[in-house]
């Protein structure tokens, strides 16, 4: 059975169809790319799969429960978590603190407010819990030596990975990433191609991602869905779809 079984997904905005009867379904553990071009409704499914909107039609499946209409927090307590095409981290904080925000709903890391306002023993039992699993997933990123900085003087390609290293804390079946690779130059794209791998491979993970550079499309996801006018355009195997003479001509440009 798919992880996630998306069926008949459909949302309008003021008269528009945004999306109309969307249907993709991802194999636990697969790769899965989401294409198509500026404003073909790839962040409008990543929204409605994550509960910033409410679709008009159809249902979303994770892991056998319909979780379409559910709140953002419901959503994420059930598994789903994602990144954004513009990084949205706390710059203000440091990057261990960053990853730790990630952890404060996780049930053996909580405590209540009283319990950290008096800096009572569970406190820093639990602090001390949520610093070392902070620090493993920073590691896996090779961030762990920049655990103090504040996550703002991170160089852009290393803030992209600490999102998804964020994303990760919060124990997610599914990951969404969004244009991970934007703004990142042919080095940190490979290098980022990398850590996908280990993400999906070490973490039992299961990714969907929309981007738009072909070579990281090509590279890593096993099958892809290309979206155009809100409408599936081709769906299959990811050499078959990138080389549809459809998505060539709407997409690739070719």
């Amino acid at each position: 059975m798919a992880l996630l079984e998306v069926k008949n997904l459909s949302i309008s905005f003021g008269g528009l169809r945004a999306v109309d009867d969307f249907e993709i379904n991802v194999e636990k553990g697969q790769l899965y790319g989401l294409i198509g071009p500026n404003g073909a409704g790839k962040t409008t499914i990543f929204n409605l799969l994550t509960g910033v909107y409410k679709p008009d039609e159809g249902i979303i499946v994770l892991d056998g429960k319909n979780i379409a209409g559910k709140s953002n927090i419901a959503i994420n307590k059930a598994g789903i978590a994602r990144t954004f095409q513009n990084i949205r981290l706390f710059k203000g904080l440091s990057v261990i603190d960053n990853v730790k925000v990630g952890l404060h709903n996780i049930h053996e890391y909580k405590y209540s407010a009283i319990t950290g306002v008096l800096r009572l023993p569970a406190y820093f039992k639990k602090e001390k819990l949520m610093n070392a699993r902070a620090l493993e997933l920073l590691k896996v990123f090779g961030l762990d030596g920049e655990k103090d900085l504040m996550a703002t003087n991170l160089p852009y390609g290393k803030q992209r990975k600490l999102e998804i290293a964020r994303a990760l804390a919060t124990n997610p079946k599914l990951l969404l990433l969004d244009e991970p690779a934007a703004g990142m130059n042919p080095n940190e794209t490979q290098e980022l191609m990398d850590t996908i791998r280990f993400v999906r491979d070490n973490f039992d993970m299961t990714i969907l991602l929309i981007e738009h550079d072909m070579r990281l499309v090509a590279g890593i996801c096993e099958e892809l869905t290309v979206l155009n006018f809100g409408h599936i355009l081709a769906q299959g195997k990811t050499s078959t779809v990138l080389n549809n003479p459809d998505v060539i001509t709407a997409y690739l440009g070719e």
